[in-house]
């Protein structure tokens, strides 16, 4: 199951590996079109989508052996909450693959509301003290022990946690974000956290 699986673009992109993918989200409109989508190239068959009312912890699908959630914990008005609703839709010993922004990245991935300035994306905003940033950035970032610490109090336990290369996609130029992707941003794991624009985090229930 993707929790907060949207229009469900990445969500098809899991169903090749999987007998039946699910996709949850709150937004009814979203999952319009995913339905629309997955009609479209014949998945019905495997690929479903569930509306993620509120207080709801059992599905119809019944429980998941995975649960995807990628950069959807930023946005929910309660981060402990949402992670134990992850881990009730899952099976016993079933696995959490979560990712979430990376406060160390340059760059404020989902942007700031910034007082005279017009461009959303000003460096460094990420690094601000917690404080300041959560004023006026879009959504919260996160450390990795953060992260971590969360989903351990959601009743998880955490395998592994690593921080995802930045994968250069808004670098209009090809050459030069070939030339990213050959160089710096090379293996899908950065070693050094400024290099990583998300925190991927595998847990079990």
């Amino acid at each position: 199951m993707d929790f907060g699986c949207g229009n469900g673009a990445q969500t098809l992109l899991l169903a090749p590996f999987f007998d039946h993918v699910t996709g949850l989200d709150v937004n009814e409109d979203f999952l319009y079109d995913f339905n629309v989508e997955i009609r479209a190239q014949g998945l019905s068959d495997r690929v479903a989508t569930e509306v993620l009312a509120p207080g709801k912890t059992t599905l119809p699908a019944g429980p998941a052996d995975v649960l995807t959630s990628f950069t959807v914990l930023e946005h929910v008005p309660d981060e402990v909450a949402a992670l134990r609703r992850m881990r009730n839709i899952l099976r016993p010993g079933g696995r959490l693959i979560l990712s979430v922004p990376n406060k160390w990245w340059l760059f404020e991935t989902h942007g700031a509301d910034l007082p005279l300035l017009p461009w959303n994306r000003v460096p460094l905003v990420s690094w601000w003290p917690k404080f300041l940033h959560d004023r006026y950035a879009r959504a919260r970032i996160y450390k990795a022990d953060e992260i971590v610490r969360l989903v351990r109090e959601a009743g998880f336990s955490v395998d592994d946690v690593f921080h995802m290369t930045a994968p250069m996609d808004m670098i209009p130029w090809e050459p030069l974000r070939s030339l990213a992707r050959a160089t710096l941003f090379r293996p899908d794991r950065a070693s050094v956290p400024i290099l990583a624009t998300e925190i991927l985090v595998i847990g079990k229930r």
